[in-house]
């Protein structure tokens, strides 16, 4: 996919062509400077603008411009402020009024940063520059020239930097570890200081996380965010760590960066990929197409004071999405107003984007932060979110970007979040084929099952359909033609609690000093239950929630640090906290690695049986009424439910046998029982096969803790017995076994 917008070199490297998209412009001007901050321009350039593509471009020899680096940035005028002779930086000369009725926002006195830029010369807040008002329009700012101080966009000339193979494996057959590029290495002592933090110390890190068994790294947004200000003072005051403000598309983000120099975040951010897939892992990354980094209104009610940074300053109404009146941001995201989703320009700019991770930088999929905003069908006014809607930001990625297919090979890895804020926006199962999605109800329902007996009711046919792919919500009907690897199955994620802390706090404590907080929102309906403060009855719960991700068809994803039982005391929301509490603590207790071990195990036992990563859904019986037994279930008492054991509210136990030779598995069977009862249980064992036993691959209960033997090893599992062999689980326990 090419595209001429932005700055680039020609051939020969001698003249640099600038372009940039305004329907609404009226002049745009090109400001060049040798100096990123604190310095004037060292020249400036009238764009011309083409009437039928609304693309203003020029083009500038290189030896007008000396040796260096080229920074540059834009000055826009419009139907607002149109432009006057006498203009000068810093005067209100020209000015009707910061927006008007068409959402025009142009002001001349702000220097704005290309969209298209590859990479930024640096944050609008930094250690040098604390004061945001340099950069907002309205009666009290609106004069103010950013040029000295506003980021800007650096030139590149091209790199021949490798991103290795790529992994071409089916998205079934992956591990997600979703992780903060900072967070994995800045507390990390095996990795040299001065890399901790970065794409550099993040790429030395890859050996570890393929040897714990993770096949893709879901990376927290790497797409420039304003972050540099996290250094000016050790508090949470207008932190952003986790970065879901962006300010670019296109540039790697500078502060992960070893090498910060020109080039450097784009040229270290493609080693970081190659050290991935020289280590057969998928490098995804979190997108935030919903929302920028500009922000919303100052003030409520405000409609004059608004940050000029980038594309609201280049075209409101074409990248935003605004109230009917056009004078204030249409939000439900939460954090500032929607990007224009419905927009083919806007949307240019998105499928652009991630051409360029995918293709240039070496990215292999994409998580959307609050997805449901790219099914929007109304640009301005509204929210109205339509599945099938071929306009949509959803259906042109699909388009435009080709999804891997079921079976693996060439394509992308696309996942959403399923949600915004408020409309008809939470669509768990609702997204077009070919999309994958966090299935937050998976996550729900094992939470309840496990924290809330007796206050929220979950019936065993509930558990039976997260734990088989959830084809209730993926499966064939209405249109839906998707699988059960459509469905990344997670416990916890970035935001909420970890692994640990679900199991062991009641409610959110957000408010803490720092490091630990405070930090603002967080959910306040976590399902979580500290097991009574029983420690080792906190840890079972946690291998229960890590073998419940690993034995469930759909695609397992944990967070990183879970593995090793990571946590943030309680705090749910650690979007802003960029502290040493924050990042991943490698100083493991006893407790700690054997649970790292758990995880291990487990990991590596789905990997060894394709049984547990079915293609599509598990089926009793084939075309013919032949009886396949792919998958069956049980009760303890080892008969088959009927549907009124499946509906009981009142039944906490559930077990399943799925046949190993159907899927080709080295197993002939594999057999799972869940006790979600507080006293033990006796499951009695099914058929393991002709001429076989069961085997015991795991026990969550606290005595195999105790023992050494929650999971073991291949070859070291403990043989039990045949059918009907009876089994007695703790409560709240899990078992798994496998026949040999």
């Amino acid at each position: 996919m090419s595209w001429t917008l932005g700055a680039r070199y020609d051939s020969t490297k001698s003249n640099i062509s600038f372009q940039v998209y305004s329907k609404n412009a009226t002049r745009i001007e090109l400001y060049i400077y040798k100096t990123a901050y604190g310095a004037s321009e060292h020249s400036k350039y009238v764009m011309t603008k083409n009437a039928t593509t609304s693309v203003w471009s020029t083009t500038v020899s290189v030896s007008a411009l000396g040796a260096g680096t080229v920074y540059y940035g834009y000055r826009a005028w419009g139907p607002n402020w149109p432009y006057s002779t006498p203009w000068t930086k810093g005067s209100s000369t020209g000015f009707l009024s910061d927006v008007d009725a068409n959402g025009n926002r142009f002001n001349p006195n702000k220097v704005l940063l290309d969209p298209y830029a590859l990479e930024i010369s640096h944050d609008p807040s930094n250690a040098q520059s604390t004061d945001g008002t340099v950069f907002a329009s309205g009666p009290l700012y609106r004069h103010i020239d950013s040029g000295p101080r506003a980021p800007k966009g650096v030139v590149l000339a091209g790199d021949s930097q490798s991103i290795g193979t790529r992994p071409t494996r089916a998205l079934k057959d992956d591990v997600i570890y979703e992780v903060h590029v900072r967070g994995l290495t800045r507390n990390d002592p095996a990795i040299t200081a001065a890399y901790r933090g970065t794409y550099k110390g993040a790429a030395l890190k890859a050996p570890a996380l393929a040897a714990l068994g993770v096949t893709a790294v879901e990376f927290l947004p790497l797409q420039e965010t304003e972050n540099d200000a996290n250094d000016n003072v050790a508090s949470t005051a207008g932190d952003n760590y986790w970065g879901y403000m962006t300010l670019n598309y296109f540039a790697p983000d500078r502060r992960y960066a070893y090498d910060k120099s020109a080039g450097g975040p784009t040229r270290e951010f493609k080693e970081m990929v190659k050290a991935f897939h020289d280590n057969g892992i998928k490098v995804f990354v979190d997108v935030v197409y919903n929302h920028t980094g500009e922000g919303g209104a100052w003030k409520a009610g405000d409609a004059s004071t608004y940050n000029v940074l980038s594309f609201r300053g280049l075209d409101n109404a074409t990248y935003y999405s605004l109230t009917g009146d056009k004078q204030f941001n249409w939000d439900n995201t939460g954090v500032g107003g929607n990007y224009n989703t419905f927009n083919a320009k806007a949307q240019d700019l998105i499928v652009h984007s991630l051409a360029y991770w995918k293709d240039t930088l070496g990215v292999d999929g994409f998580r959307f932060d609050l997805a449901s905003v790219l099914g929007n069908t109304q640009e301005h006014g509204g929210f109205n979110y339509q599945r099938d809607h071929t306009g949509t930001a959803l259906n042109r990625i699909l388009r435009d970007l080709s999804p891997r297919p079921g079976t693996g090979g060439v394509g992308t890895d696309f996942i959403a979040e399923p949600w915004a804020i408020g409309g008809n926006s939470y669509q768990v199962g609702n997204f077009p084929n070919g999309w994958a999605e966090w299935n937050g109800i998976y996550r729900d329902t094992f939470r309840k099952d496990q924290n809330q007996m007796g206050v929220e009711t979950i019936t065993p046919g509930q558990l039976a359909t997260r734990f088989t792919g959830s084809a209730d919500l993926y499966g064939e009907g209405n249109g839906d033609t998707r699988k059960p690897y459509h469905s990344i199955n997670f416990m916890v994620a970035h935001d909420g609690l970890t692994l640990n802390d679900l199991y062991t706090c009641n409610s959110k404590n957000n408010n803490q000093p720092w490091p630990y907080g405070p930090s603002d929102g967080g959910e306040d309906n976590n399902h979580s239950w500290d097991q009574g403060g029983i420690a080792a009855d906190q840890r079972k719960a946690a291998r229960n929630g890590m073998a419940f991700l690993m034995l469930s068809a759909g695609v397992p994803m944990f967070n990183g640090g879970d593995e090793f039982l990571r946590t943030q005391a309680c705090n749910n929301n650690v979007y802003n906290l960029d502290s040493d509490k924050n990042w991943l603590n490698y100083s493991l207790s006893a407790d700690q690695a054997k649970f790292k071990t758990f995880t291990e195990r487990l990991i590596a036992f789905r990997k060894a049986h394709p049984a547990l990563r079915p293609a599509s859904f598990y089926v009793g019986n084939d075309t013919n009424g032949n009886v396949m037994e792919q998958h069956r279930w049980f009760k303890p008492d080892g008969y088959v439910p009927d549907a009124s054991y499946f509906d009981s509210g009142g039944n906490h136990a559930i077990a399943f046998r799925i046949d190993g030779t159907e899927f080709g598995d080295s197993a002939s069977a594999l057999y799972v029982a869940y006790n979600g009862w507080s006293g033990s249980v006796n499951f009695n064992l099914p058929w393991p096969g002709n001429g076989k036993s069961w085997y015991r691959v795991a026990d969550t209960c606290p005595w195999a803790e105790a023992s050494g033997v929650s999971a073991v090893a291949p070859g070291s599992e403990v043989q039990l017995g045949g059918e009907g062999y009876a089994y007695g689980l703790c409560g709240r326990g899990l078992l798994l076994l496998i026949a040999k």
